[in-house]
């Protein structure tokens, strides 16, 4: 019923003292605050100030109005401000996907056509471990497939992706007709990124609950896992949208784990900003992008499906 314009016009009239000076003050004629103030009277029912006081006198209820208006005003400048500066903001993103490098570079360069003016700061390490510097506000984003329970942070998934076991063409484990099972690594040299066991589904989900312990080896480069497996000193399990395009070359072959494992990439913010807009267009951006150039994943994110820990 009372509009932001009804508002803006009380202030004009108090800091005015009349009609012909809040006209001057909002760009408007005489009339057309006029007319105004009496289409808003005859909404409301009663007067706002009295007619031919000079300078212009309130009425009780006018006072009461006149007192809200500069109690909201200011709150919507503000959250008109910070929508403005929103479009102006750094997100600080993190990983813990070790390899979505290869797909985010590509999708960052789109979000900034999008938006020129938000600047993408971005931290990747293979030791590091975002999520607390999320929480204590360091950090804006972090792509991760762990969810860390009662953390007050905000998971949007992003996409399922399928773990694979990678192999050279000549390992004997190429030739196994059935599912690969975890006795058949008790042996092997597992290759994995230098990052604590129990942050790897190969580990957590497949050899740990049968108790075959494999020899681990930390490779810290994507890159060099794939040339090490495919000259057979090792194995490694790494996302099958990864390994595509070197396993279409012949450089290695990949094979399901068991019955199949997979994981799911999140978006992790702090909980209460899911709704801004800066970050809901970076997020929705990239995974994009993801689900149209990547192989091997399942698109999850949907527009108000989130979940909170």
């Amino acid at each position: 019923m009372i509009e932001i314009k009804h508002f803006r016009t009380l202030q004009a009239l108090k800091n005015s003292g009349s009609l012909s000076g809040a006209a001057i003050q909002l760009h408007q004629t005489q009339s057309a605050i006029s007319h105004q103030c009496k289409e808003l009277e005859k909404k409301i029912g009663f007067k706002l100030f009295i007619r031919k006081s000079q300078p212009i006198k309130f009425t009780i209820q006018g006072e009461i109005l006149l007192q809200l208006s500069e109690e909201v005003l200011p709150k919507i400048e503000k959250a008109i401000k910070k929508c403005t500066d929103s479009h102006n903001k750094i997100v600080r993103l993190a990983m813990e996907c070790h390899s979505c490098i290869q797909w985010l570079t590509p999708a960052l360069k789109i979000f900034k056509k999008k938006l020129p003016n938000v600047k993408v700061d971005f931290y990747s390490d293979m030791t590091f471990s975002p999520q607390p510097f999320l929480q204590q506000g360091k950090l804006d984003i972090v792509l991760t497939s762990e969810v860390l329970p009662r953390s007050n942070l905000f998971y949007m998934p992003m996409f399922d992706f399928e773990i694979r076991l990678i192999l050279s063409p000549n390992h004997p484990l190429v030739l196994k007709k059935n599912n690969i099972t975890p006795e058949d690594l008790q042996y092997e040299i597992l290759m994995t990124y230098p990052v604590q066991k129990n942050r790897l589904d190969i580990w957590k989900r497949f050899l740990k609950p049968s108790g075959v312990v494999p020899i681990f080896k930390n490779v810290n480069n994507t890159l060099l896992l794939i040339q090490m497996v495919s000259a057979q000193m090792g194995i490694t399990a790494l996302p099958h949208w990864i390994v595509d395009n070197f396993e279409r070359q012949g450089l290695i072959v990949t094979r399901k784990i068991g019955n199949g494992i997979w994981g799911r990439l999140y978006a992790a913010i702090r909980n209460g900003e899911q709704q801004e807009l800066v970050i809901q267009n970076f997020i929705h951006s990239i995974h994009l992008h993801a689900c149209t150039h990547l192989k091997f994943i399942r698109g999850v994110l949907k527009p108000q499906i989130f979940k909170t820990f």
